[in-house]
């Protein structure tokens, strides 16, 4: 079974928005698709993020029918911080988290994990969300936003994923600041990344391209 890992270069980029997406795009395509959202913070009641994911997923995967949002999670954890700061107890243990994404994975052909925030967010004291890439050899598809400053932000995590060896591809979602986008950004992208992409219209031909 395929492993696809959705990252953004910080939070409130975007990420949910994308695995959504990606669900409906991937069952489109016939794919017998799942979700995993290892470790959510910000949870008061339940876990938000997982709850939208679970309920996009069940329209196209039976397997997921009879789960709850807690089931396709590993950790929630009230404050909305990083995973590190949010967890008081210190209760984390990654390979809770890998032993739950191999329980998922049984259920579909391809599992889309969302991670928290960005991909140097601790997970633990000597564990960032990078490492867990990393070490699930998957794909990972990173998000990157359209607001002043992207450009940074972007540079430093295509730095870092190909530091590591990571398979990885990366698009725009033209959501904050996208007006002015094409006058500070976009110039940029044009000339360093003529490939680059954005997330409502190239979304079909990178999940296409994936499991081709």
């Amino acid at each position: 079974m395929k492993l696809l890992f959705v990252t953004a270069t910080n939070t409130n980029i975007g990420k949910t928005y994308t695995t959504i997406k990606l669900i409906e795009t991937f069952a489109k395509q016939g794919i017998l698709v799942g979700v995993c959202k290892p470790i959510e913070t910000g949870v008061t009641d339940e876990p938000l993020d997982a709850k939208l994911l679970l309920e996009t997923v069940q329209k196209y995967n039976n397997n997921f029918k009879a789960l709850n949002p807690i089931d396709i999670t590993s950790y929630t954890f009230k404050l909305p911080a990083a995973p590190f700061c949010a967890d008081h107890k210190k209760n984390i243990k990654i390979e809770n988290i890998k032993k739950k994404i191999k329980e998922l994975q049984s259920l579909c052909d391809l599992l889309i994990i969302e991670g928290a925030g960005g991909l140097m967010v601790p997970i633990t004291a000597e564990y960032k969300m990078i490492d867990l890439i990393q070490e699930l050899k998957c794909k990972t598809l990173l998000v990157t936003p359209s607001k002043l400053g992207c450009i940074n932000d972007t540079l430093l995590s295509i730095e870092a994923l190909k530091n590591r060896d990571i398979n990885f591809d990366w698009c725009v979602n033209l959501h904050e600041d996208k007006h002015e986008f094409k006058e500070v950004t976009q110039p940029f992208y044009n000339e360093v990344f003529p490939d680059w992409w954005s997330l409502d219209e190239k979304l079909e031909d990178f999940c296409h391209t994936y499991v081709s």
